[in-house]
């Protein structure tokens, strides 16, 4: 077994409604999840409905962890226009609000927009500042709600796309403790696999656990891809870490529930046979 407990993001099930794959998610034996912010998932605007998830998460006896923010090129904090930048953060704010009446521990964030390149020196500056300026906001929010905001390492071609990036950002928030999201897929990707667990070892409270072969995020089942797991483990555990790894799998509208859960489940036993080979 790991020394930390495995949830299931969602995600994998994005298109399809919440309450239709829970009882299957609970059956396959996972007891914590990390919720999907898709609006075909779980329509985070309508508070009855979130009740409502919350409620039958309870009957099936799983815990909702942490929410996945939404992330889009249209949700943009960073940017240059006041009024796309407010919307943007009252997007978020909802997303947080959502979390928190789902009773999740933490919310993962995207800090910057899905849009790839890196502007000149003095634009990517400005994106950054706007940036610290709305996370300052998103963190003071989640704090009064009692949820932890978690920001996570982007895909290197996006505008925020390297663990310095975090790293700043981090420095600039001052109004909440705020943690990190490593994406093990995003950090591959990036090449900075072999430094980023340790950049991030202070603020690090979650991991989401995906595999790829260092071309696309693929989002396999770790053990899949080119990614050095038992390498990984040993660097969570030097690093003392001690949160919760989430699987963060590709799930296409073609495969069943079956066959998802399935490949989530061989996953996790691919994790408890890595954990089990490097404690000896």
């Amino acid at each position: 077994m790991t020394p930390w407990p495995i949830a299931l993001s969602t995600g994998c099930f994005y298109q399809r409604s919440i309450f239709d794959i829970l009882p299957s998610v609970s059956e396959a034996g996972f007891r914590e999840i990390e919720v999907c912010s898709s609006p075909r998932h779980l329509d985070y605007h309508n508070m009855e409905q979130v009740c409502q998830a919350r409620a039958r998460m309870r009957e099936l006896g799983l815990v909702p962890h942490s929410f996945h923010a939404p992330f889009t090129d249209r949700l943009d904090i960073t940017s240059l226009d006041r009024s796309l930048r407010e919307a943007s953060l009252q997007e978020l704010l909802r997303a947080c609000e959502a979390a928190a009446a789902l009773d999740c521990a933490q919310v993962v964030l995207h800090p910057g927009p899905e849009r790839p390149g890196r502007p000149p020196e003095a634009e990517f500056l400005q994106h950054m500042h706007h940036a610290a300026e709305s996370l300052n906001v998103v963190a003071a929010r989640c704090c009064e709600l009692g949820v932890q905001l978690l920001l996570e390492n982007m895909l290197a071609h996006l505008l925020f796309g390297h663990v310095r990036d975090v790293m700043y950002l981090l420095g600039e928030i001052n109004t909440c403790n705020v943690g990190t999201c490593l994406d093990t897929g995003h950090a591959h990707l990036a090449r900075e696999m072999g430094l980023v667990i340790q950049k991030l070892s202070g603020h690090l409270k979650l991991v989401h656990i995906n595999d790829n072969h260092g071309d696309w995020d693929a989002h396999l089942p770790p053990g899949e891809g080119s990614i050095d797991w038992p390498w990984v483990v040993a660097e969570l555990r030097r690093n003392d870490f001690h949160g919760v790894l989430v699987l963060e799998l590709q799930g296409s509208g073609n495969d069943s529930v079956e066959t998802v859960l399935a490949r989530a489940v061989r996953a996790r036993e691919f994790l408890d046979r890595i954990c089990a080979q490097s404690s000896h």
